[in-house]
């Protein structure tokens, strides 16, 4: 017998707006029109009209994907990342929050991964740290979560296919070496930071994408982060 799916898609991005700040030195989007409506008018069909936007921003702005040539000189940039490793990946949520640990730590990510296999899966690590967006408290790097050297060496070795999270940066920012960024980007491993929605998830059982432009020589860009909830027409969702 064959039963019918319905599919819902869940949003985890945040939206970009000028003049917002994602991380704490960075310049804040500009977003204007290079072309306003009004403008347009001179250059078509009365009653037609267009905006054409403009937006001045750093790659590192709002919910966004590392590829790795945003850490290593030699690695894939946007535009040489395979459209598979980015897009209608099985997902898996690794809960860790709100807590008042900081760092998500090997023995974490081993008691979350304890028979289950992760190889191939793009694995978000939900911190609760967006309920704080848009907030100074969001910015700060001395307390936001984190993924730590140990821990990041762990997801390496799990062979999973890209790592997410909910917080500033998945590195403590206090710390100049950036492990979780050098070791996850030198396996080739795409990251995605400041997801949001994460609690709306199943643990297991979605499909996850995250597709940036394809830029050559650039290494990070914002994204529409979501997942596709499947649910059978007896009722079962993800499993």
């Amino acid at each position: 017998m064959n039963v019918e799916s319905t599919s819902t898609l869940v949003d985890l991005s945040h939206a970009i707006e000028g003049g917002m700040q994602t991380y704490p030195g960075l310049p804040s989007p500009d977003v204007g029109e290079h072309l306003t409506r009004a403008a347009s008018r001179a250059h078509y069909a009365p009653g037609t009209e267009f905006s054409v936007g403009r937006i001045a921003m750093v790659g590192n702005t709002g919910t966004y994907l590392d590829a790795p040539f945003h850490r290593f000189e030699d690695g894939a940039d946007l535009a040489s990342l395979p459209l598979d490793s980015l897009v209608d990946l099985p997902g898996m949520v690794l809960g860790f929050g709100p807590s008042r640990r900081r760092a998500v730590g090997r023995g974490a990510i081993d008691r979350a991964l304890a028979g289950r296999d992760a190889r191939g899966h793009a694995v978000l690590l939900y911190t609760g740290w967006s309920r704080l967006w848009g907030s100074d408290a969001y910015l700060d790097a001395a307390r936001h979560p984190y993924l730590s050297r140990e821990a990041a060496a762990r997801l390496s070795e799990a062979g999973v296919a890209l790592v997410g999270i909910d917080s500033l940066n998945i590195d403590d920012a206090s710390d100049p070496t950036r492990p979780a960024h050098t070791i996850l980007l030198r396996a080739g491993i795409p990251l995605v930071e400041h997801l949001c929605n994460l609690d709306a998830l199943p643990e297991r059982g979605f499909r996850f994408s995250a597709a940036p432009a394809p830029i050559r020589r650039m290494g990070s860009f914002p994204v529409r982060a979501y997942a596709r909830l499947v649910v059978d027409a007896a009722g079962a969702g993800p499993g």
